[in-house]
């Protein structure tokens, strides 16, 4: 539901300030703008939300269930109070109030969920919960009848009467977002009964709070991600209960529904290896990207681009490859990627000669490739490492060959259109200077740093925390450095007084951290009042007309991106959140049903022993998976059904996992439901169908890379390091005779027949043989020896 932005006018524009507009934030067509107190509640609700997470992984530990159900609650409570059940209006208009019927199902809807809240709250409250061994009916007319039908009379309330205005809160929302709530305090509270009675003999209460949870996961996913995702976990509940009655494999014994969705909603399912990597890793990167985007550094990617290559032939697409690259490793998401850089680069594409479906295609090709750029990869190698049990950092070390091998296909893909149509690039007077952008190379810091503390052994979260301090601290430089002539004094004046303002933060975490010791209320106090001091004296400077209020007032809006960058990161972290739980009752499923088990060997017994076929078989599986579904539920349900299987095959599991992730990704790009392209021919208006196809051809290396790890694991960085750049040389020459091939120009254009023959050389270098290096080299060779002769037979003509 990510809606296209408007394209970016550069007419006006200084070339210093060509990216200007890539880090605005992305308003969905279904999402609420709410305006002035109500705008304030949600803000700061998104602020506590992202700020809890990052509390909780660096400051103050939970337990585990608690954890990840906190953070699946606040997902689902946020989520329904800012996206709306449907598509709001060009024009909205909410003038005619509210109907009878409207009133009536939010009234009975309402009752419903505040019954089921007041019990549990009371339940909690006197210790009466429903421990082991409680009677069947405890609290099941008072707290499980009422929540079901309450949130389903929200359900239809909230698609009947969806509300037109994005300034408002429907009814409905709100008592959904109640009934987030309810769920939320009953399985938390009832976790340690859980633990033991969900798979043997849970209460209907827990069934009815778990089906509640699933029904909210799956409706916030349809509001955030579409319908495909909630139709393939409504196929798998479906399998939970049909298949004691279905033949062969997909054959198991049937579970009761107490049994089945109480299951479903523990670290089994929801609360699994999905949400554990979405309540930690993505979204403390997404966090790490929130402030990168405040901070305006995505910016800075952009203009250093276009410094870099706006001036080269098809300069614009060059640019795309590198700055939709690297945002779309950081923000984990290929469609929202198009829509935020493809409003500035699809444009200019269009305007040096590329047709509009390859402005977009190369765009989509991009922005897809960043989530296989390592080092952080989207959110792919977090689950990846959640799920094998492989070391993070070897991930990311065994991504850097093939995501290298596939953007520079990509770019042989775009160099080789414009040498074909003999495009320019922009002229360089409407480009940023390149030396000026290189002063600010100081911004890639936070990127490098988070780069050095994985390397050198650090956490991921520490790396990640780390990275976040360093992007605040280079974008104040940015900020020293353009306001050096109000002083540089003044503004560090300005950023003591700031820090001293959030003195009682630091002192409340540490006192969350070790307790109330001997003296904490004192320190307590007094960094209370340094607090009041601090803030008394930037009101008062503020107040001046002088270069040291200018300083300080500069001080004081950089400091402002804080809780900017934690509000847009909670809203940016929705989707996921929703995405991930729903993918973990998939993984559910697949864990109790044990159908994963049984796929593995229908998928050996079809392939017979040979890992090519079976490898295609996974392909396929991924690619289907993956459409119209984010990359990261669509990798972690195939890799829950099909890597098992290739691993008993006896491929190694970093390359099983790895192979079904690249086309996981790349699902994205594949027609026929290719959601990155589609975004991206909503931009450039151009056919969608004709644009995914043209964004398959330019990402075409992304469908030969897998099976090229497969045959040669050096290209994961496994094996001797001659070997390692032995594999890798040939194999970038074989790319840029596949990408020769595809757009039909090697030493100048070529036609069908060397076509052919030139793609067989490339993927006879691809496949890393010495032999088939010779034979690759010597096709290519004899390739360009006839275009030489050629050439030279049509000079002799025309002579």
């Amino acid at each position: 539901m990510t809606q296209p932005q408007d394209q970016i006018d550069l007419s006006d524009r200084p070339p210093e300030k060509i990216g200007e507009g890539v880090d605005r934030e992305i308003i969905m067509s279904n999402q609420r703008v709410p305006p002035g107190m109500l705008g304030w509640v949600l803000a700061v609700g998104c602020i506590l939300y992202t700020a809890f997470h990052i509390g909780a992984m660096n400051v103050y530990p939970l337990e585990t269930w608690v954890y990840r159900l906190s953070h699946v609650t606040g997902g689902l409570i946020l989520g329904f109070l800012l996206y709306s059940a449907t598509v709001f209006p060009e024009t909205s208009d909410d003038s005619d109030g509210r109907s009878l019927p409207e009133l009536a199902l939010v009234g009975l809807a309402l009752l419903g969920v505040g019954v089921a809240f007041v019990q549990i709250i009371w339940a909690v409250a006197t210790g009466n919960l429903v421990a082991m061994g409680a009677p069947p009916d405890q609290m099941k007319y008072t707290f499980g009848w009422p929540l079901m039908v309450g949130t389903s009379l929200a359900l239809v309330a909230g698609w009947l009467f969806p509300g037109r205005d994005r300034t408002r809160i429907a009814f409905a929302d709100i008592v959904l977002a109640f009934a987030a709530l309810t769920v939320g305090i009953y399985i938390i509270a009832h976790a340690g009964f859980l633990r033991n009675r969900a798979g043997v003999f849970p209460h209907v209460n827990d069934m009815y709070a778990a089906i509640a949870g699933i029904v909210l996961i799956l409706e916030l996913t349809r509001r955030l991600a579409g319908l495909a995702l909630v139709v393939i976990v409504g196929v798998f509940i479906a399998y939970g209960f049909l298949g004691p009655w279905l033949p062969g494999f997909l054959n198991h014994r049937g579970y009761s529904p107490e049994r089945f969705f109480a299951r479903i909603y523990t670290d089994i399912g929801v609360l699994g290896p999905t949400t554990a990597v979405s309540s930690t890793y993505i979204i403390l990167f997404i966090t790490f990207a929130a402030f990168l985007q405040a901070s305006r550094v995505g910016e800075y990617f952009i203009n250093f681009a276009f410094a870099a290559a706006g001036g080269a032939r098809g300069g614009p697409a060059k640019v795309a490859i590198f700055g939709s690259g690297l945002m779309g490793m950081i923000n984990g998401t290929s469609a929202g990627n198009v829509v935020s850089t493809g409003s500035l680069t699809i444009p200019l594409m269009k305007k040096v000669g590329y047709k509009p479906q390859t402005a977009a295609s190369v765009e989509a090709a991009a922005s897809s490739g960043g989530q296989i750029l390592p080092p952080i990869m989207g959110a792919g190698a977090f689950i990846m490492a959640e799920i094998t049990g492989i070391q993070y950092r070897e991930i990311v070390i065994a991504a850097i060959i093939p995501a290298v091998l596939y953007f520079l296909s990509v770019y042989f893909m775009v160099d080789k259109e414009a040498l074909k149509k003999g495009m320019q690039g922009l002229p360089r007077s409407q480009l940023p200077k390149f030396r000026a952008m290189a002063k600010q190379a100081y911004l890639f810091i936070p990127i490098l740093m988070l780069i050095g503390a994985l390397y050198v052994g650090y956490s991921v979260i520490r790396a990640g925390t780390y990275s976040m301090v360093a992007a605040f601290a280079v974008s104040y430089i940015r900020v020293l450095v353009d306001g050096r002539e109000d002083g540089i004094w003044n503004h560090l004046m300005g950023l003591m007084l700031c820090i001293l303002a959030l003195m009682p933060l630091v002192v409340g975490g540490q006192i969350l951290l070790d307790g109330w010791g001997e003296g904490a209320v004192l320190q307590l106090v007094v960094s209370i009042l340094i607090s009041l001091v601090s803030v008394f004296g930037i009101v008062m400077t503020l107040r001046l007309n002088s270069p040291k209020s200018a300083g300080i007032a500069k001080a004081v809006e950089h400091f402002r991106m804080i809780p900017y960058a934690l509000e847009i990161a909670a809203k940016m972290s929705l989707q996921l959140v929703a995405v991930c739980a729903a993918a973990g009752v998939i993984v559910g499923i697949i864990a109790i049903t044990g159908i994963g088990v049984r796929l593995s060997g229908v998928l050996m017994a079809i392939a017979g022993q040979s890992q090519l076929l079976a490898l295609f078989f996974a392909m396929c599986v991924a690619i289907i998976l993956g459409m119209g579904m984010p990359t990261t539920a669509a990798y972690a349900v195939a890799a829950s059904v099909i890597a098992p299987g290739l691993i008993r095959m006896g491929i190694e599991p970093l390359t099983a996992h790895f192979f079904i992730f690249y086309y996981a990704v790349m699902s994205a790009i594949t027609p026929p439901v290719a959601l990155a392209a589609y975004a991206g021919a909503a931009i450039a208006q151009s056919d969608p169908m004709k644009t995914s196809v043209e964004a398959f051809k330019i990402g075409l290396a992304a469908f030969v890379v897998p099976f090229m790890f497969f045959y040669s694991s050096s290209l994961l960085m496994q094996g001797e390091a001659l070997e390692i750049a032995h594999v890798f040389v040939t194999a970038s020459f074989g790319i840029y005779l596949l990408a020769s091939a595809v757009q039909g120009w090697l030493f100048g254009v070529i036609n069908w027949p060397l076509r052919v023959i030139v793609g067989a050389a490339a993927l006879a270098m691809i496949a890393g043989g010495w032999t088939s290096d010779l034979i690759g080299l010597v096709v290519a060779g004899a390739v360009f020896l006839y275009q030489r002769m050629i050439a030279a037979k049509a000079n002799m003509t025309g002579a």
